[in-house]
């Protein structure tokens, strides 16, 4: 490494080592948030969650949200779509918190986030989806999928072989 005389070389290089360790602690941050998202809502629909801070508490309850949220669904394809979205939450959910396919999982489940935003306002209006910042977890899904460097991730095992 080259030091200027005014040292200003030694600052750029400790900045964006700074700068780099930060990149890395946010992408794991949005890792996991997005991760424990998926999986604390998965919990609430099985009854998990104590009955006082449930938003759903039981699978029927689920149904009937999402029934409500996607009325240009006809009802017998309810169950469908509950299970769909319910099986894509743990999946994506897995493969974020292992680092699998980062980019990937990360841009399906910013998609998936916008659809049910746009559900919630089309159906109910946009302040649900705006009070539970699912809008804000999509977009913070599409940063992620935009963030190549690898860090504690399963990808980093298979690049390496």
């Amino acid at each position: 490494m080259v030091r200027a005389q005014d040292g200003n070389t030694m600052i750029a290089i400790g900045e964006y080592v700074k700068q780099y360790a930060m990149h890395k602690f946010i992408k794991l941050f949005l890792r996991l948030t997005i991760s424990c998202g998926f999986l604390s809502a998965v919990a609430d629909r099985f009854g998990l969650w104590n009955k006082d801070i449930s938003v759903w508490g039981n699978w029927d309850n689920f149904l009937a949200y999402t029934e409500l949220i996607n009325p240009w669904f006809p009802k017998p394809f309810i169950p469908v779509v509950a299970i769909i979205a319910t099986a894509a939450e743990i999946t994506f959910a897995i493969a974020l918190l292992a680092g699998f396919k980062t980019e990937l999982f990360a841009k399906l489940s910013g998609i998936l986030l916008l659809l049910f935003a746009l559900s919630m306002t089309f159906s109910t209006g946009i302040k649900g989806a705006f009070d539970y910042s699912v809008y804000a977890a999509s977009a913070s899904a599409f940063a992620l999928s935009l963030m190549k460097d690898k860090f504690w991730e399963l990808d980093n095992w298979f690049l390496k072989k």
